[in-house]
């Protein structure tokens, strides 16, 4: 009987920590509230964290792209920003749109020179996919939209800078 528990004590435990690997996500490290006016260059492509302009990038879909400075402002308040190849195909912009539609701390816009067609980032992470219906993309969101690895969790994403470049 023992060993029955403990086997299954084991199985358990060995699912829950499976269920937080995420397959390609690379994690970062940043410190919050690091303000700076002007073009600034981050060292992921997208940038998932760093120095950023005092105003944040209002949470939504775009169809422009952002200027990072901002959107990266909105990571820091808990936002998860997805960013797409502009060439990528309508039928899989989308899906994206479909995707974060009715999350109210989410942004989606186009970005040049991606190395794979979508990316999401949240505040220190970042997950890269090829398609936009990969099941990982919405694992990404319910994790880190407003996740722990939040410096700034809970600020506003409205009332912050709603153009594009």
């Amino acid at each position: 009987m023992k060993r029955v528990i403990l086997s299954l004590l084991l199985l358990t435990l060995s699912a829950c920590g499976k269920s937080n690997d995420l397959e390609g996500l690379q994690t970062f490290t940043y410190a919050g509230g690091d303000h700076r006016s002007g073009s600034l260059i981050y060292a992921e492509n997208p940038p998932a964290g760093g120095p950023h302009n005092p105003l944040w990038q209002n949470c939504g879909v775009y169809d422009q792209q952002l200027y990072k400075e901002y959107a990266v402002h909105s990571l820091e308040h808990g936002a998860v920003w997805i960013t797409y190849r502009p060439d990528l195909d309508a039928a899989a912009v989308t899906q994206l749109k479909a995707l974060v539609d009715g999350r109210p701390y989410t942004l989606l816009s186009p970005y040049d020179g991606m190395d794979t067609p979508i990316a999401a980032s949240g505040w220190g992470a970042q997950l890269k996919v090829e398609k936009a219906d990969d099941a990982r993309l919405k694992v990404f969101l319910d994790k880190y939209e407003q996740g722990a690895t939040v410096p700034e969790r809970g600020a506003a994403c409205t009332g912050g800078y709603g153009g594009t470049r």
